[in-house]
């Protein structure tokens, strides 16, 4: 299957996988993909990444940090840059997602990172995507 955009892929097997309560959810890995997970690995949302090798592409398998209601604790993910309109920030600039709760995905000439360690790290960049 041909996908212009792997990272809005990615977001929508998560968003997809947590309306409909999966526990686990399948992505093609690469090494963009990686990041975003161990970002999200970092920040909670999700609980364990394994990697699969089936055949000639690896998978990432991820599971979903679960509330106490059995229900993924991810409300939303959503893409922001897009390959047709690239949203840039500055350090001073960098969004709050939902006033903090959730966490802005944020690609830096130091590696993709959350919106509270880039601010911590004063460095702008790309916004890949929002996560709350």
């Amino acid at each position: 299957m041909s996908v212009n955009d792997p990272i809005a892929d990615m977001f929508t097997r998560i968003r997809n996988a947590a309306a409909a309560q999966h526990d686990w959810v399948d992505v093609p890995a690469s090494n963009v993909k990686r990041s975003v997970a161990n970002v999200l690995l970092s920040e909670g949302f999700l609980s364990v990444i394994k990697e699969s090798n089936n055949g000639p592409q690896s998978d990432l398998k991820l599971k979903l940090t679960l509330g106490q209601d059995q229900r993924a604790i991810i409300e939303g993910i959503k893409r922001v840059s897009k390959p047709g309109l690239r949203v840039y920030v500055k350090k001073g600039e960098i969004p709050r997602v939902l006033g903090g709760l959730g966490i802005a995905l944020i690609s830096t000439s130091q590696g993709i990172m959350s919106d509270k360690e880039a601010w911590k790290r004063k460095i702008g960049g790309e916004i890949l995507g929002y996560v709350w």
